[in-house]
């Protein structure tokens, strides 16, 4: 499930590129972020009754991060490759991964740091400062998300939490990116949007929500590791951003570490947290 996430997020995310001379990367990553939040309100209709106060705080928080990471890894990828930005929003689930991985599991965060580094090939240099703020920025919210979506997918069950979060998400876009590309909208941008809603972000964020109830943060974490790896294909297949012998290199790193970790990071996920009648 984690693998077929992180393939539709960097097929999503290349598709969404096409919107960024007409909208803005801000404006793309908001136009998806409504959309999704509409969907999910309307298709799972979640109750107040579905949750504890703990659980929909949970769940708006989830919210507020989804929709920082969105914004800002969607201007980073304006601003640096498609691979590169992947590879260091990557340190974000590196971070959890290293502090949250077991003891016997330790070795699969440092491979797959090894492998983000010959991806990004920091030894070069020349990469758009702003970008790697961006991207870097965006890591911090996707290591909160990662802990937020364990956190809400153990105390609400099914996807009635992406159902909060999602439309808060949207929201929080709304206000950021909205004022300025509402004017140049049109019917033709509002659907293409709504087809990207779909795949990015309701299908792998509902995939990632199963994945953290059958795995532990950090081996999830380390999964991610694939996430730079498959932007490198995507990016050279669907944009023509043709990568080094590093960054193959890097890809064989990331792919042996991801591989360890899903095969040593299995958990038994709690019941959902009882809700008052």
């Amino acid at each position: 499930m984690a693998v077929t996430s992180i393939t539709v997020v960097q097929i999503g995310l290349a598709a969404s590129t096409g919107l960024f001379s007409r909208i803005g990367p801000q404006g793309a990553a908001w136009l998806r972020l409504g959309w999704a939040g509409l969907i999910l309100l309307v298709a799972v209709r979640p109750r107040p009754s579905d949750f504890t106060r703990s659980s929909l705080l949970a769940c708006v928080s989830l919210g507020v991060v989804t929709a920082g990471l969105t914004i800002l890894f969607m201007d980073a990828v304006a601003r640096l490759p498609l691979g590169t930005a992947s590879a260091l929003e990557f340190l974000g689930p590196l971070g959890v991964a290293a502090t949250r991985s077991r003891t016997g599991a330790k070795m699969w965060p440092a491979l797959a740091l090894v492998g983000v580094v010959l991806l990004t090939e920091p030894w070069h240099g020349g990469a758009d400062p702003l970008g790697v703020v961006y991207a870097l920025a965006a890591g911090a919210c996707w290591a909160a998300y990662i802990l937020l979506t364990q956190r809400v997918g153990d105390q609400v069950s099914g996807v009635r939490g992406l159902a909060v979060s999602m439309p808060v998400a949207g929201l929080v876009a709304t206000a950021v990116a909205a004022p300025s590309v509402a004017g140049h909208l049109t019917w033709q941008i509002l659907l293409f949007g709504l087809g990207l809603a779909v795949l990015l972000p309701v299908i792998p964020f509902i995939l990632e929500l199963l994945a953290l109830r059958r795995l532990n943060a950090g081996a999830f974490g380390v999964l991610m590791s694939l996430e730079p790896a498959v932007a490198l294909l995507v990016g050279l297949i669907g944009l023509h951003q043709i990568p080094g012998g590093s960054a193959v290199a890097g890809i064989l790193f990331v792919v042996a570490a991801g591989i360890g970790a899903e095969r040593t990071g299995s958990r038994t996920p709690p019941e959902p947290a009882a809700v008052p009648a």
